[in-house]
């Protein structure tokens, strides 16, 4: 008994991507970088606790819910056919179990803040469920992914300057539109990175009748990741400027532009390894501007 428990614990951390920290660390920064804004400042211990938990807990149930809608195809691509679901190693009821109770415990925290957030939690599901089927239908998926991966931000507004009515109108209130902006801006950055991640398996894709951004922008791809990075800047700094943040804010989008301009250099051939290299370095991006916005706020 001692010998098997072990065993599982190791499945489910796979299963969720535990060994793969990136990947919630993507959610992380711009989510953070908002609730800085929100507060104009330090958000206090509670809600740093709140967000920083809540990441990680969505990102591996969505993990959860992603390996079980993906698992026919992912055992057609070299990079997935191990996944626990797609080897058979865990059960699809059982993933989806494991799903379950991490986001009910992602739920449980929400709960703990005010009635405009847990209310815009529920939208925030939905689009996680979404997403592992949008890449049946929609040309670019990775456009629903960067909503389900941008929900963060205006929540953490809405935590921050929420109140208790359970209204839409609380929501409009505690969420202004800068926030809705910032959510579309860091948008482009999800597109760029998943087109990166996408032109890895886009082979494997093709094979198996996957639709995903790097197989619609065909050999436009590089110029659309850079077209996509820009964006993303741009409306950033356009952005934090008009929230009040300065010269520190801007230093964070500068070296944030600087690891793009790499970015260019590691994608440019399309090889396989350069373009998961790019991929798995982009949370240093949002950590730069993260680490832009909370000096800012912390030196004035």
């Amino acid at each position: 008994m001692s010998s098997a428990a072990p065993s599982r614990l190791s499945l489910y951390l796979n299963l969720i991507r535990w060994d793969r920290p990136a990947g919630w660390l993507l959610l992380l920064w711009p989510t953070l970088a908002a609730l800085w804004m929100a507060a104009d400042g330090f958000p206090g211990w509670h809600l740093l606790a709140v967000f920083t938990a809540g990441t990680v807990l969505m990102r591996s149930a969505g993990c959860c819910v992603n390996d079980v809608a993906d698992r026919e195809f992912d055992r057609h691509v070299k990079r997935t056919a191990q996944r626990p679901v797609t080897s058979g190693a865990v059960s699809v009821k059982e993933a989806l179990a494991v799903g379950a109770v991490l986001a009910l415990a992602a739920f449980g925290l929400v709960l703990t803040t005010n009635a405009p957030t847990i209310l815009l939690s529920f939208a925030a599901l939905a689009v996680t469920l979404l997403y592992p089927y949008a890449k049946r239908v929609v040309n670019m998926p990775q456009a629903v992914l960067g909503v389900a991966f941008s929900f963060g931000i205006p929540m953490a507004f809405s935590a921050a300057l929420g109140g208790s009515e359970w209204s839409l109108a609380a929501i409009n209130a505690a969420v202004p539109r800068s926030a809705w902006a910032l959510l579309v801006a860091n948008l482009f950055w999800v597109l760029a990175y998943d087109t990166e991640y996408a032109m890895v398996d886009r082979d494997d894709d093709l094979k198996i009748g996957i639709k995903t951004s790097a197989i619609t922008l065909g050999r436009f791809d590089v110029i659309g990741v850079m077209a996509f990075y820009g964006i993303f800047l741009a409306a950033w700094a356009f952005l934090g400027l008009r929230l009040g943040l300065g010269r520190w804010f801007l230093l964070g989008l500068a070296a944030a532009a600087a690891q793009v301009a790499w970015h260019g250099t590691l994608i440019r051939d399309r090889s396989r390894e350069g373009c998961f290299r790019a991929f798995r370095a982009n949370h240093w991006v949002g950590f730069a501007i993260f680490a832009g916005t909370v000096a800012d706020l912390s030196l004035r």
